[in-house]
Formats: C-alpha cells, structure tokens, sequence
C-alpha cells in the first residue's frame, strides 16, 4: 500500500508513539487525522486535530461520520495504570482492548468503501509474556493480540490488511523511570510504515520480542 496519498487516523497522537506517528505520515505526503482527547493538545503542523475517545461510544461513532475519507487506522492509543485491582483492570481494557473493538468497527466500512486500507493495533511483547505487577496491562494486549487474529480473517475478503505491533519499552513518557533498553518511536514508526507498504501482518520491533516471540513455540 503506498503511504503517499494516504489519509491516516491516529489514535492517542497528542504525544509519544502516536505523534510519532502522525509526524511521519504527514512527512510522507499522507493527509492525517490526529486523535486526542483534547485536540488542543495537538500541536503539531500538517495534522489534522481531531476530538477522539476511544473509550466513549459517542466519540467514536462521531469521528467515523466526520472522517469518511480514511483509509488507514493506527489503533496507538493505549494505557498502563499498573494498579492490581479490578478498576486499574478495567480502566486499561477500555482503552487498550475496548478502544480497539470501537475504532475497528466504526471504521472498517469506511475502510472496505475507500478500497481496503489497513488498520494497525499497536500491542506490545507483553502480549506473549505475564507480569504479575501489570497482569491488566499484560492481559488487555494479549487479548488485543487474539482480536488482531479475529479481525485480519474478517476483514481480509473487504481487502483490509491488519498488522500487529509488538515491542518492548518505547522511549516515550510512558516508559519514564523504567531503567531498561528502550527502542525508538522512530524505528518503531519506520517498521510499521514498511509492513503497511509491504502488506505484512506483523511487526515484532526489537531482538527482545522477536525472541521472545520465537520461544512461543518451546
């Protein structure tokens, strides 16, 4: 899929990985939709500001309406509340599973109407792996995995291509604190853009998940 002439929806890209994101496509010659909570946090030239919820039913189903003309989805924005109970849970599988369902499924007609597309759920090694200190974390991206699986057999007949994104710590303000490797928003961005161009289904971004990816099978 060429990049230049897409139009782009960004979820979460007032700041880290999802501006990142839109500061790319943008470069790229894509028209981009930049979704926040507040749009007036994005403050970025060459996007398109957009008020987007991903937790709420009216947000969503009034950004489909108004942006009839995407044609590719990066599903980014996501949480870590790391709390052990059930709301800390709640709270991250809104955003990081449920937010996925809402976007996906207010989207993939638009997408099936402007020629197919591609959507991008942006999920992490802790998709594979258990932590008992972030088990919500880790169990909404797990089940973001298996949703990516569900929705790339639905969708494929329409022609839409649906990349999994896994990674380790990103250098971004989520990650602040954590004394660990960290990959780049920027080769992260850099291999998505090659999978959607290449039609691949899945990113794995640093040696970390690909290794561990690979240990699945043991």
């Amino acid at each position: 899929m060429d990049i230049n002439g897409a139009v782009v929806l960004v979820t979460g890209a007032n700041r880290g990985l999802g501006r990142a994101f839109a500061q790319e496509f943008a470069k790229r010659g894509a028209k981009v939709y930049a979704g926040a909570r507040n749009p007036a946090s994005v403050v970025d030239e060459g996007v398109i500001p957009v008020q987007l919820d991903v937790t709420d039913d009216a947000s969503v189903e009034a950004a489909a309406k108004e942006l009839g003309d995407v044609s590719i989805v990066i599903n980014n924005a996501g949480v870590l509340v790391a709390g052990e109970d059930v709301d800390s849970i709640k709270a991250e599988f809104e955003v990081n599973f449920f937010g996925i369902v809402r976007t996906t499924d207010a989207f993939a007609p638009i997408l099936k109407a402007n020629g197919g597309g591609a959507i991008v759920n942006v999920l992490s090694i802790l998709s594979f792996l258990g932590r008992p200190a972030w088990r919500g974390y880790a169990a909404s991206k797990a089940a973001g995995w298996s949703l990516t699986k569900s929705t790339r057999e639905a969708l494929r007949e329409q022609g839409t291509n649906v990349i999994a994104v896994h990674a380790g710590f990103i250098d971004t303000d989520m990650t602040t604190g954590i004394d660990a490797p960290k990959i780049t928003t920027k080769s992260v961005v850099s291999q998505v853009l090659q999978a959607i161009q290449n039609g691949d289904d899945e990113v794995l971004a640093d040696d970390r998940t690909r290794a561990v990816k690979a240990a699945l099978a043991s």
